[in-house]
């Protein structure tokens, strides 16, 4: 039953960072938790995701916002310390259940059609932010991706610049966890088994991103969002 439901969250969760943009660690990590201690989760989940963003950053480039790629990482240098420390000694559940009840409070604010103006001091803000959560659970997304949805970001430049980022912010958190808190063989040989599940994704979600229009992208991110909001507090309670 175990290795069935891993299959089924590092294929879905492929599917959706592939088409769009976002989605892997928003949706990997909190079911990973569920089957593996949080250091484990969390390293599988951030091994993955560079090798998804590795694989897609060729492809999609051209769309990069730089400016905004720029700000962001610099944020992430203020943000992946903090998340080390978060991680190292702020209780497990309740790390989940404060980003689950602010997930879900932005994601009324964007239903509600609530707009952010983008400055660059908001843009390393939210790039501070998505580091912290990043090296503390391994969850750049939700910050990113309800700041670049509000300020009405075109799907195709939020998609190829928050891969970009993670390319980057994925790679030094999982640095700087294996140096201050050490890996396991195991974590290595748990992402090795998922390396095809995650192709298999990209190839699915390369076909389904060019289906998806504007609004229904919108529609999709706020499904995830609610649903990810839900789920770490009911799992967290």
């Amino acid at each position: 039953m175990d290795i069935a439901i891993f299959i089924l969250i590092i294929l879905f969760a492929s599917i959706l960072q592939t088409s769009t943009g976002f989605g892997f660690s928003i949706m990997a990590t909190p079911f990973l938790l569920l089957l593996f201690n949080p250091v484990e989760a969390i390293q599988i989940n951030l091994i993955l995701s560079i090798v998804i963003s590795f694989a897609m950053i060729r492809t999609i480039h051209k769309d990069i916002d730089h400016q905004l790629l720029k700000r962001l990482s610099l944020g992430s240098i203020i943000g992946l310390p903090i998340g080390i420390l978060i991680l190292l000694f702020v209780n497990v559940d309740t790390l989940k259940i404060g980003i689950g009840l602010l997930i879900l409070v932005l994601t009324l604010l964007l239903i509600i059609r609530f707009r952010v103006n983008r400055t660059p001091e908001k843009d390393i803000t939210a790039g501070s932010i998505s580091g912290a959560l990043t090296s503390s659970i391994g969850m750049p997304g939700p910050p990113l991706l309800l700041y670049l949805s509000g300020t009405e970001t075109h799907k195709a430049r939020l998609r190829s610049t928050t891969l970009a980022f993670y390319l980057l912010i994925y790679t030094v958190s999982l640095v700087l966890q294996i140096a201050t808190i050490g890996t396991s063989i195991g974590t290595w040989t748990l992402s090795l088994y998922g390396l095809p599940l995650v192709f298999a994704g990209l190839w699915a979600g390369q076909k389904l991103y060019h289906k998806i229009n504007q609004q229904q992208f919108r529609l999709i991110t706020y499904i995830i969002l609610i649903l990810t909001g839900l789920y770490l507090l009911l799992e967290s309670a």
